[in-house]
């Protein structure tokens, strides 16, 4: 199947308070986010024509910008008001949403005090994020080389672009070498996160998650906390040590994108698509198909 590319595709992009047309959404090849990595993000998903936590992402695009030193210049209404307009126009049901925020090209240095603020927001028709046999034998991992960077170094509780480097790295040298995807560690040596999504392991019927504190805290993620919780399941936020894979029985992975992807395996080790795994991810689909079908009612 022939990729189209992201540049070259019919229909809007919202960008700095207006629709443009898609292939018109451009930037200056001297804006500070592309060279100094100041620009943060959002990835949002859209069932029925509805987006799932919106408000949630929203203010938490506005608090990433807060953490890598620039305030966005539209409000968290607006912002919210602008994505249902770009669905509408680009007649978007079942799709995903990038809200992105950048420093534009005034000055190109470290310094950028006086750079505008840039935002624009970009949907397209994106159902699924793996093939439908995924969710039955769960995708393969590695072992990633990078570690996620301790809170000191950087700030990782951002969705910011730069954060994203050693993951794109790690997803490249994952599917080299034949896997779906990599595992991280943190910075002290303990489990983290795939290169782009939450980590849950199951152990002896008990979920287990690493704790948040020096990588980003997932909207999904805690959706899937607080799911497991109502269901009656133990959940364990703590520091996992590697060596505990040996104990563990399934595994999944939690994002916007991926939304519940379970685990078959990593570097050899084998994991079941159990009834816990299987439990959680039908009631996922069931709560963000439900809540599409409240703004239809």
């Amino acid at each position: 199947m022939a990729i189209i590319p992201f540049d070259d595709r019919d229909g809007f992009i919202w960008m700095n308070g207006a629709l443009v047309p898609w292939r018109e959404a451009k930037l200056h090849v001297l804006s500070h986010g592309l060279h100094y990595g100041s620009s943060v993000f959002e990835g949002e998903r859209c069932y029925a024509g509805r987006i799932f936590k919106d408000r949630e992402h929203t203010e938490r695009f506005h608090a990433s910008a807060e953490l890598v030193g620039f305030t966005i210049p539209y409000s968290v209404d607006a912002i919210i008001k602008a994505k249902a307009e770009l669905l509408k126009a680009n007649n978007i049901t079942d799709g995903y949403l990038r809200p992105v925020a950048w420093r534009g090209s005034e000055m190109m240095a470290i310094s950028a005090q006086n750079n505008k603020i840039h935002v624009a927001i970009a949907a397209w028709e994106w159902p699924t994020m793996y093939k439908s046999d995924i969710k039955e034998k769960g995708i393969r991992l590695t072992m990633a080389k990078y570690k996620r960077p301790s809170p000191e170094t950087e700030p990782t509780a951002s969705k910011a672009a730069g954060l994203y480097m050693i993951c794109t790295i790690s997803k490249h040298a994952a599917e080299k070498a034949g896997f779906d995807d990599a595992l991280m560690l943190d910075y002290r040596g303990f489990l983290a996160e795939a290169t782009g999504a939450n980590l849950f392991l199951v152990i002896r019927g008990e979920l287990h998650t690493p704790t948040a504190d020096c990588f980003l805290n997932g909207i999904t993620r805690q959706t899937v906390i607080e799911r497991a919780k109502a269901l009656g399941i133990t959940v364990h936020e703590r520091h996992i040590k590697p060596e505990e894979l040996a104990l563990t029985q399934e595994i999944f992975l939690t994002g916007t994108a991926a939304e519940l992807t379970p685990v078959g395996e990593i570097d050899g080790q084998k994991f079941t698509v159990g009834p816990i795994t299987k439990q959680l991810m039908g009631d996922y689909s069931q709560l963000v198909r439900s809540h599409a079908s409240e703004k239809a009612a």
